[in-house]
């Protein structure tokens, strides 16, 4: 059975449990690694998670990682030894879907394109939201920049303090 394969059975069943918790999943990678192979499971909290309490906790994922642990055993989704992680995306989550931008409107990001937008390959500021297919930032240089959705190659919110 391929990672591909696996991944997808992994992504049904977390699917249903991370719902029973008003999770969803963010994202699920198969691969080995120094210690073997690891099933890397990352859970989130719908909604822009304003606050510490609207974040995905250490308890959600102790949660969420016995059931689907419980799970992938009973029903032998996984045909190697393995080590499951279990964990949210972090302060710096990657934005990987044009909701995202949305979502997390007045967030300071950085985002990456594969060709330059207004002489520049990357933006650093704030998201502004999204007008049909472009990303609004308002940059550190003070203008606010279109960026177009399938110009950005990568994107990721900054950690504030």
């Amino acid at each position: 059975m391929g990672a591909e394969t696996v991944i997808e059975k992994v992504r049904a069943i977390a699917d249903r449990v991370a719902a029973g918790y008003g999770l969803e999943i963010f994202d699920v990678q198969f691969r080995r690694e120094a210690p073997g192979m690891v099933l890397r499971v990352r859970i989130d909290r719908p909604g822009p998670a304003l606050t510490e309490e609207d974040s995905v906790s250490v308890h959600d994922c102790a949660n969420v990682s016995r059931e689907l642990s419980a799970l992938f055993d009973v029903e032998e989704v996984v045909p190697t030894a393995y080590t499951l992680e279990v964990s949210s995306p972090g302060l710096d989550r990657p934005l990987r879907r044009p909701d995202d931008y949305g979502r997390f409107q007045g967030r300071l990001a950085k985002v990456v394109m594969r060709e330059k937008v207004d002489g520049q390959g990357f933006f650093r500021g704030r998201l502004a939201g999204v007008e049909g297919q472009d990303v609004l930032i308002d940059a550190d240089d003070g203008r606010r920049h279109r960026v177009p959705l399938d110009a950005i190659t990568r994107a990721n919110l900054e950690v504030e303090f």
